[in-house]
């Protein structure tokens, strides 16, 4: 089934940028990502969300999940759970492994659902 694509514009701004931020992701006392490579993505009236390099996250602490969602804008995106011996955060994390042309700087980078871990931004 063919899926309804949006280019972002002037009702709807997306834009991607590079920051030198220091981006440190936690559940618990756990590191899950660290990174002063993360992209900040702005779209419309949403609040602006960093990207972090897939590098620059813990694989030991990650595992894939089943959940798909879709934005047209963005493409479709897939999860990951956080995963660490005191339990498990389910679909924390989300990513666009095959994103739009709009957004294709955000190709290899993760975000985090600041609701389910904690996120510290030192603007540096």
């Amino acid at each position: 089934m063919p899926r309804d694509v949006k280019i972002p514009g002037p009702d709807h701004p997306i834009t991607v940028a590079a920051t030198s931020a220091h981006v440190v992701v936690r559940v618990g006392e756990r590191v899950v990502a660290d990174t002063t490579r993360p992209l900040v993505l702005s779209e419309a009236a949403y609040p602006p969300v960093h990207y972090v390099p897939i590098e620059d996250v813990d694989p030991g602490l990650i595992r894939r999940s089943d959940t798909r969602t879709y934005c047209p804008y963005k493409g479709e995106a897939s999860y990951y759970s956080v995963v660490t011996p005191e339990g498990e955060v389910g679909d924390a994390i989300w990513t666009y492994e095959e994103p739009y042309e709009a957004v294709g700087e955000i190709k290899g980078h993760v975000a985090f659902y600041p609701d389910r871990v904690h996120i510290t931004i030192d603007p540096s």
